[in-house]
């Protein structure tokens, strides 16, 4: 089986959830930006979290499906249409043979994940499938992907081909499940965000000042954003002290300030480790959220306690587990 690609969009590539166990010889982790949406449409369709998919960012592909097919979308609503018909997000949808799944404006969040059941075959480079464009590894060749491509997936089992076909009219070219996951269940992405922050290991060396602005203003989303790191503007965030620093780690979702003042949030592609201090770090829980902000919009910073951090992380992997035993379930049915 495969999909062929008609239209390559903006930024469209093989992820899973990461690189892991490299960083020490400054590989980077890599992987999809909104893990929560990428683990959800795999989970849609029946594979494991981590089987290979596509991370489409704000004007998406377009994609011939060249067999019948079961796939998922989930994250940001990019308008996906299926032979000119819209499809819904977070259920599981069957298509048939021929049929183009295409993308127009984005009308809430940046990033949306395709998985197709089985998953897409690419090779693993250092254990991972994720895509690292900078360096020319993982995912498809290394890159985006561009028109022309054809894209191997893992084939239906007989099973569900004969089930998902027999819920197809042989008319119609989709035909979507008659139950999606509940909104409530799903993390609210916003034009203009607030996250929650724990205060960096250098919150202290910024003037009251800074800490002050930190937390009481907006923050516009440039256009140099990147899966690297997000570039920030607001009036400049200013040391008690000039100084520098030796290297530390960081991670997803570490705010560093650089000499002129405006943060960085670093995400998916970040280095292993930086000079410049860390003011914050963004909680894991809202990492999908800060994912799916477009340039362009503002965000704004909350500070919360690390025992908070963990017990909304805690709660956000509970959902996940959750949403996992009911899937299955639904599946066996």
């Amino acid at each position: 089986m495969c999909i062929s690609v008609e239209k390559p969009g903006l930024l469209s590539l093989v992820q899973d959830l990461g690189r892991f166990g490299y960083q020490k010889q400054g590989m980077v982790v890599s992987g999809a930006m909104d893990a929560f949406a990428f683990r959800l449409a795999n989970l849609l369709v029946g594979n494991p979290e981590n089987a290979p998919a596509l991370e489409l960012n704000l004007f998406g592909p377009s994609l011939r499906f060249q067999e019948d097919t079961l796939f998922a979308l989930a994250g940001a609503n990019l308008s996906p249409t299926l032979n000119g018909k819209p499809v819904p997000l977070h259920r599981p949808i069957f298509v048939r043979k021929g049929a183009l799944l295409e993308f127009g404006s984005p009308v809430q969040g940046a990033r949306t994940y395709l998985a197709v059941a089985g998953g897409v075959v690419v090779p693993l480079v250092m254990g991972s499938a994720a895509t690292y464009a900078r360096a020319g590894l993982g995912g498809w060749q290394g890159r985006a992907l561009q028109k022309g491509d054809v894209l191997p997936v893992h084939s239906l089992s007989s099973e569900q081909l004969l089930y998902w076909q027999q819920k197809c009219a042989p008319q119609e070219s989709f035909v979507a499940a008659n139950w999606s996951v509940s909104p409530d269940l799903l993390p609210r992405y916003e034009e203009h965000p607030t996250v929650r922050v724990i205060p960096g290991p250098e919150y202290g060396l910024f003037s009251e000042k800074a800490q002050e602005a930190f937390w009481q203003s907006d923050f516009l989303v440039t256009s140099a954003s990147d899966r690297m790191g997000y570039r920030l503007e607001v009036l400049a965030l200013q040391l008690r002290q000039p100084g520098e620093l030796l290297s530390s780690a960081v991670t997803f979702g570490t705010v560093q300030v650089p000499a002129n003042g405006n943060p960085i949030i670093l995400m998916a592609e970040h280095q292993t480790t930086g000079g410049y201090p860390r003011i914050g770090q963004v909680i894991s829980a809202d990492l999908p959220v800060l994912a799916q902000v477009r340039p362009g919009k503002a965000i704004r910073f909350r500070q919360v306690s690390l025992a908070q951090a963990q017990e909304l992380y805690y709660q956000q992997q509970k959902t996940l587990e959750h949403l996992t035993r009911v899937l299955y379930l639904q599946a066996k049915r």
